[in-house]
């Protein structure tokens, strides 16, 4: 029922090698993932996922729990089932979840997920964002991250990189960036020395 999800872990450009190059840099316990829409596959490399939607599509996804299971002994590189939760919300509102409960926070392509959702990470958690929607300026522009790390994606292969991280997150276009110019534009910023996404550490 749902073979779109074979698009995260059998072809190139896939998600769940980006979530296992991940796992490898941080090895994090807790993740949690806003805007998941139906991509399943951080359940395929972490044991306890938290995933936000809103849309009634993803609510029906994470509903068929044989489903779920199903996709995750099927793909999952431990034998041991993880934990899947699913809340069915805009992530922007109140989720009930507790503060500094997750290790690792993603944003793809959800828009200012950094901005709504920071408190549920705890310090010294991780942040991993891609430019789409500008999560990545937004995270870039708040005192409580850190660039800890970049991401490159070539020939289906992800590699996580920490040297010359002042290199990154500078523009091709001299611009003031604010978290107001983000909301107005709503797109990413174009970067001189782009990566695929990056990782920031939360400090404060």
């Amino acid at each position: 029922m749902w073979q779109k999800q074979d698009q995260h872990h059998e072809v190139v450009g896939d998600r769940r090698r980006l979530f296992q190059a991940v796992g490898e840099h941080i090895s994090p316990e807790r993740v949690l993932y806003p805007g998941s829409y139906v991509d399943l596959s951080p359940s395929f490399v972490f044991p306890n996922v938290t995933y936000v939607d809103i849309d009634n599509r993803a609510n029906a996804f994470f509903e068929d729990q044989d489903g779920i299971r199903e996709l995750i002994r099927e793909s999952a590189a431990s034998p041991k089932q993880p934990q899947v939760a699913f809340i069915h919300a805009d992530y922007t509102s109140d989720l009930g979840l507790a503060d500094a409960s997750f290790d690792l926070l993603v944003s793809l392509y959800a828009g200012f997920v950094s901005e709504a959702c920071t408190d549920a990470l705890r310090i010294g958690g991780t942040l991993l964002v891609n430019s789409s929607h500008g999560d990545v300026a937004m995270a870039d522009l708040d005192p409580r991250y850190q660039l800890a790390g970049v991401i490159q994606h070539r020939s289906g292969a992800y590699k996580i990189s920490a040297t010359n991280l002042d290199s990154y997150l500078i523009p091709k276009k001299p611009q003031q960036l604010t978290r107001s110019s983000l909301h107005r534009s709503g797109r990413g910023v174009a970067y001189s020395k782009p990566a695929f996404a990056y990782l920031f550490t939360r400090i404060g």
